[in-house]
């Protein structure tokens, strides 16, 4: 990596942290340092570009919707940004069609094809969305929208539109089903599935013991 870039991270980093500091959702700076650092394992594992894994997970939720009230305005931060940075167009031009692209969104993005870098931050925060940590993650962002902890009497919800998905209308041991359970089998990247496996079985093993002390059988 050149030193130029080590400088472009350096000062992305400053930048997202100031943003994104204090965030309640489960999209706060701590999310983002966590991703940028599976996200850094994962591209030298796999041999992918390092720095546009790196700065693509430092500015990924800067887009996203839920942070800047809308993914254009979100692209548009980015945009202004790199552009501040004097990063290479064509550097710029991968890191915002992988933030624009590498979103679950109910499932309805699973058909856009990713460039290896892509599919390496995509990995990154999806294993961060599974395993004891997107346990925590689930009940933060529930609690930041009220949504229930658990009622049985709702179902789980299939082939959803991305506005049904956003509704609200679901529960944190829902999201469990209608999201986290469908990760691991949506892994690109090999380094990505050994490490999501045992995310999931965690995952498994919660919900078995949720349910057991939900009945008051343990």
């Amino acid at each position: 990596m050149t030193e130029k870039e080590e400088q472009i991270l350096h000062q992305t980093e400053q930048f997202v942290q100031e943003k994104l500091t204090g965030e309640a959702s489960g999209h706060d700076w701590w999310h983002i340092g966590r991703v940028r650092n599976l996200a850094k394992r994962i591209a030298t594992e796999e041999g992918a570009d390092s720095f546009v894994c790196q700065l693509t997970a430092l500015l990924h939720d800067i887009a996203d919707e839920k942070i800047a009230g809308t993914e254009e305005a979100g692209l548009a931060q980015v945009q202004a940004w790199l552009d501040e940075q004097e990063v290479e167009h064509s550097v710029q031009e991968t890191v915002l069609h992988i933030i624009k692209h590498m979103s679950y969104k109910g499932g309805t993005q699973l058909d856009v094809q990713l460039t290896l870098e892509g599919q390496v931050v995509q990995d990154a925060d999806r294993l961060d969305a599974i395993g004891a940590i997107g346990i925590a993650r689930t009940m933060a962002f529930s609690g930041n929208k009220g949504r229930l902890i658990h009622d049985p009497n709702l179902t789980v919800r299939e082939n959803m539109t991305l506005e049904e998905y956003r509704s609200g209308k679901d529960t944190a041991i829902l999201h469990f089903y209608e999201k986290l359970l469908k990760l691991k089998e949506l892994m690109n990247t090999e380094t990505a599935k050994k490490l999501a496996a045992e995310r999931h079985v965690f995952l498994e093993n919660y919900l078995e013991q949720f349910y057991a002390e939900w009945e008051g059988k343990r």
